[in-house]
């Protein structure tokens, strides 16, 4: 029996997609483009071969495309849930980044394309693929490719957009965090102040917007948002430790050392032990006196 799409295939076509014929070995950099243009982004296949071609390999690997993503100001989300994941995105209007086995297991033929749109009637995927621009396959081996390929696939997003297949605000928020010391500090802000919008009463963003807003600087914004989440949540200990870490940075290593107790006298397990124990120690070594701005970032 051939595989079905799954329930959310729906009739799509992303024309506005630009298209980069491929050079020789050159899917990566062609592929990578395609996304990238879509989003707005002033660069083309040539411009990518430097960053993303090893020609010792005749190819590109995913963590080069990941990269050049992210220099390119663009945050990479590498779906998951396959197929279903794959026409979210496309619904959504997003093209999505495909690795292809061509060959088989023994000996694989790895391709880049990228996936443009779907064909219920014919059961047939639309691609921007090597030198097509519009190259039908059939999903059956579509999919069979895309299997060798081990289902790796990406969207290209803008700080200010996510991608419509991630729908759990803790997981984006770890993948998230896991790419923020890659990603200019403006632009970790702004995707994480995007996340809070869509999940307003989820503790993961808060936190995770909290903490780029301290990175960047904001100390005032970031305490208003470390305050909310302990507001909601008293027994979240990392957001304990790092609002006390920038009131300690501000001058209120008073203020810091009522924060920080009930994070140490709860005993977490390491290494989050060892975290709080050390911002503990360096509030004690500051002394008591607070800075007259500090009532400031700690009122309610």
């Amino acid at each position: 029996m051939l595989p079905q799409p799954p329930g959310n295939a729906r009739a799509v076509e992303l024309d506005s997609v630009p298209f980069f014929p491929q050079a020789d070995y050159q899917c990566g950099p062609a592929a990578l483009a395609t996304v990238l243009v879509h989003t707005g982004v002033d660069t083309d296949a040539d411009a990518l071969v430097p960053q993303v071609y090893l020609p010792g390999r005749e190819g590109s690997l995913q963590p080069e495309l990941l990269a050049a993503s992210r220099r390119a100001k663009r945050i990479p989300w590498q779906l998951e849930g396959g197929s279903e994941a794959l026409f979210a995105e496309l619904a959504a209007g997003n093209p999505v980044l495909v690795l292809q086995n061509l060959g088989v297991a023994a000996l694989p033929v790895w391709h880049y394309a990228v996936v443009v749109g779907f064909e219920p009637d014919t059961r047939r995927v639309i691609l921007r693929s090597g030198r097509e621009r519009r190259r039908e396959e059939p999903w059956g081996r579509f999919l069979a490719s895309w299997n060798r390929g081990e289902l790796w696939a990406m969207v290209a997003m803008p700080p200010g957009q996510l991608p419509a297949s991630w729908t759990d605000p803790e997981a984006l928020s770890r993948v998230l965090a896991r790419q923020e010391a890659s990603l200019p500090t403006g632009i970790a802000v702004k995707a994480w102040e995007t996340a809070l919008e869509r999940w307003p009463d989820a503790s993961a963003p808060l936190f995770g917007s909290a903490n780029a807003l301290q990175a960047s600087g904001q100390h005032a914004e970031a305490a208003a948002r470390y305050r909310l989440l302990l507001q909601r949540e008293p027994d979240h200990l990392s957001a304990r430790n790092n609002f006390a870490d920038l009131l300690l940075r501000e001058g209120c290593p008073g203020a810091a050392s009522a924060v920080i107790e009930p994070a140490l006298a709860a005993q977490p397990p390491e290494p989050l032990l060892s975290v709080i124990r050390q911002t503990a120690a360096e509030i004690r070594q500051a002394g008591t006196q607070d800075a007259s701005h500090c009532g400031l970032l700690v009122a309610p």
